[in-house]
């Protein structure tokens, strides 16, 4: 019965002229391929309460290499998902945050040509603009094996960064 269900949904595709069209090459930008170099399973430590805590995270591209999957703490209660990519000329990161919220992020630019970094925009299932959320991260590459990540958390008109140090798993 799957097996129909897939070849259903296939059919629905190929009857939308998607499997017939050729894909139009995807949006980039030189953040966006500094991202994508990320792809692959990373492991590392975030400092929590002046404790080393053990951690991963795994870059992975979707939907034909259009969009960046990044799943921090796989696994763990504290799975968080974001999804980077191109809009237009824009550079986005959706973030499905443990704290049940969904920030949007945009790219800036900074000086420092090692350094990808985001921004708030808006967010989703957001209670008030005072509410608990993320409002920024910070991916600053050492070389294609190390990064680190630095996330910004919001609670309390209090903002706390956390930083993740990040090795390519061998």
């Amino acid at each position: 019965m799957n097996s129909l269900k897939v070849l259903g949904a296939v059919a629905v595709f190929a009857g939308l002229g998607l499997a017939q069209q050729p894909n139009p090459p995807a949006q980039s930008s030189p953040a966006f391929d500094k991202l994508k170099s990320l792809a692959g399973e990373w492991e590392g430590k975030a400092n929590e309460g002046g404790q080393e805590i053990p951690t991963t995270t795994s870059f992975r591209l979707v939907s034909d290499s259009s969009v960046l999957m990044n799943v921090l703490g796989p696994g763990t209660p504290h799975e968080m998902v974001t999804m980077f990519h191109m809009d237009g000329s824009d550079l986005l990161a959706t973030h499905y945050c443990a704290a049940h919220n969904q920030p949007r992020f945009r790219f800036v630019s900074t000086p420092e040509p090692d350094v990808v970094a985001f921004e708030f925009k808006d967010a989703t299932n957001l209670s008030s603009p005072t509410a608990p959320h993320m409002v920024g991260v910070k991916f600053t590459f050492i070389d294609p094996n190390h990064h680190f990540e630095d996330w910004t958390f919001l609670a309390n008109g209090q903002a706390s960064t956390r930083r993740f140090d990040f090795h390519r798993k061998p």
